[in-house]
C-alpha cells in the first residue's frame, strides 16, 4: 500500500492502467535495485510470472479478459501463472507440446500435464499454452488460454522440490495436470496458434527484466563478499582482503558486474528504439551472459564466506538455491549460444 502511495506501484505497465509507465531501459535501472532483495519485485508488484501475464493481458487480452483477469492483478489482489513446460518434452523445444485444448461448442477441453509451472501455488488463474491444431506448423500449433485454477480437471499434483525446496506460494513450482479442464474459447489470448508468437514478445522484456535483477543480486552479493573480507581475520592483523585469490575476485567481479549492466541496458535501449526482433540476438546474448556473471559472483562470494556462506544466516545461500536455474530456464545457456552463433556466422556465408 505504500508503495501504490508513493506512485512505485507498477513501474513496466503504462499509465492508462495505473502504473508508472516506464520504459525498458529506465524499468531496468528499477530491476536492478529491486534485485538486491528478495522481496524488491513483489512489493512493486512487477515479480515474474505476473509481469509477463499482465504484458499479454494489456497487449492481447479482450475487454472482457482484461476486467476479468487483467484488473484484479494490477491491483494486486491475485496471482498468476504460465504454464508451459511438459516433463514429457524439451523444454528447450516450446514448440513441442502435447497439452491439447480440443474444441467443444463454445468450449475447449484442456487435457496434459505440466511441470516447474512457477507460482501456481495459489494463484488465481494459469495461462496455458496447448495444442488447438496438431495438423498446423510447429509454430502455429499452441494457442495461449486462460485457465482459472479453480476450473474442475485442473490439479496441483505438487510442488517439485528445486535443490531441496519444495517451495510455497510465489516461491513455488508446480506438477499441474489439465484433466479435461472445460473452458470457454472466449478465454483464448489472441487468435487460434498465436501462443508461439506471443510467448516470444514476451520473452524479450522478461529477459531485460530477469538480466537486471540478477545484477542486482549481484551487486548486494560482491557487496557482503567484500565486507566480509575487510572484517574477517585470518590472524591478528591479517584479513582475507589481503590474499591474493580474495583481491583476484573482487577484482573479476567488479569487471564483470559492471560490463553485464552495460550489455543489458544496451539491449534494452535497441529494444525501445527498435524493437525485439532487431535486438534478438542482444537478447540471446544477454540471457547467457548474466546468468554465467550471477553465477560466478554468487560462488566466491559464498566461497569467502566459508561455511557461513553455505548458512542462511546470508542470503547468499538462498540465491545460488534458487538462481542456479537461471541458466536453465528461458532457454538454457547451450541453446542460446548455439543460436546466436548460428545467426552470426550466417551472415558471413
Amino acid at each position: 500500500q505504500q508503495a501504490k502511495r508513493l506512485g512505485f506501484w507498477l513501474p513496466q505497465i503504462p499509465a492508462d492502467y495505473g502504473g508508472m509507465g516506464l520504459s525498458l531501459f529506465d524499468h531496468g535501472l528499477v530491476s536492478e535495485v529491486l534485485g538486491r532483495t528478495p522481496l524488491g519485485h513483489l512489493v512493486l508488484n512487477c515479480q515474474a510470472p505476473d509481469a509477463g501475464n499482465m504484458e499479454i493481458l494489456i497487449e492481447h487480452g479482450t475487454p472482457e479478459q482484461k476486467e476479468r483477469f487483467l484488473m484484479p492483478l494490477l491491483t494486486g489482489d491475485v496471482r498468476s501463472c504460465f504454464s508451459m513446460t511438459e516433463p514429457e518434452n524439451a523444454g528447450s523445444n516450446p514448440t513441442w507440446l502435447s497439452t491439447t485444448a480440443e474444441k467443444d461448442g463454445d468450449d475447449y477441453i484442456i487435457t496434459g500435464h505440466k511441470w516447474f509451472t512457477t507460482a501456481a501455488d495459489g494463484a488465481a488463474f494459469a495461462i496455458v499454452m496447448a495444442v488447438t491444431d496438431a495438423a498446423a506448423s510447429r509454430y502455429q500449433r499452441a494457442s495461449m488460454i486462460i485457465v482459472p485454477t479453480n476450473t474442475p480437471g485442473f490439479q496441483i499434483v505438487e510442488n517439485t522440490s528445486v535443490m531441496g525446496e519444495r517451495g510455497q506460494g510465489w516461491a513455488s513450482h508446480a506438477e499441474i495436470r489439465y484433466n479435461d479442464c472445460r473452458v470457454p474459447q472466449a478465454n483464448r489470448l489472441g487468435e487460434e496458434g498465436m501462443g508461439f508468437a506471443i510467448a516470444q514478445q514476451r520473452l524479450g522484456p522478461g529477459r531485460i527484466h530477469h538480466c537486471m535483477r540478477w545484477i542486482g543480486i549481484c551487486e548486494r552479493a560482491f557487496d557482503l563478499m567484500c565486507r566480509q573480507a575487510a572484517l574477517r581475520e585470518l590472524a591478528p592483523g591479517r584479513t582475507l582482503a589481503e590474499t591474493g585469490p580474495v583481491q583476484t575476485w573482487v577484482a573479476e567481479s567488479r569487471a564483470e558486474i559492471d560490463a553485464a549492466r552495460l550489455l543489458v541496458l544496451n539491449t534494452a535501449r535497441k529494444i525501445d528504439t527498435e524493437g525485439a526482433y532487431a535486438a534478438r540476438d542482444d537478447i540471446s546474448l544477454i540471457k547467457f551472459h548474466v546468468a554465467g556473471v550471477l553465477q560466478r559472483v554468487l560462488d566466491r562470494a559464498i566461497q569467502v564466506h566459508g561455511a557461513m556462506g553455505m548458512t542462511d544466516e546470508t542470503p547468499l545461500a538462498f540465491w545460488y538455491r534458487h538462481e542456479r536455474a537461471a541458466r536453465i530456464y528461458d532457454g538454457p545457456d547451450e541453446v542460446h549460444k548455439w543460436s546466436v552463433a548460428r545467426r552470426i556466422l550466417s551472415r558471413y556465408a
